[in-house]
């Protein structure tokens, strides 16, 4: 059962290929939200200790709330509800930031 790398990168290629082909705007949404997420990251990491929270929680919310359409649409109920979850709480922090700030 062992591939070679080769095998692999093939068979990885052709996931992305019928992936995109099964539903041309999840695909683009799932690449966007991990973008989003990748992006929030780095933000996270060069910016600490003094982060940009607010851009930040937005941009957050709204990656987890694509990918959870995104996991809807491909019925996984598991990253449906880690992704809800997910936005509920920084919603909750967020709100919680804003009313605090005021």
């Amino acid at each position: 059962m062992s591939q070679t790398f080769q095998e692999w990168r093939s068979s990885v290629a052709d996931y992305v290929r019928a992936d995109y082909r099964e539903y041309p705007l999840r695909f683009c949404l799932e690449m966007f939200g991990w973008v989003i997420s990748i992006g929030c990251s780095m933000t996270y990491a060069i910016t600490v200790p003094n982060l940009p929270f607010i851009p930040l929680y937005a941009a957050f919310i709204s990656g987890c709330l694509i990918m959870a359409w995104c996991a809807y649409t491909r019925g996984s109920f598991g990253i449906l509800g880690n992704y809800l979850i997910l936005s509920i709480i920084d919603s909750a922090g967020l709100i919680k930031l804003l009313i605090q700030s005021n």
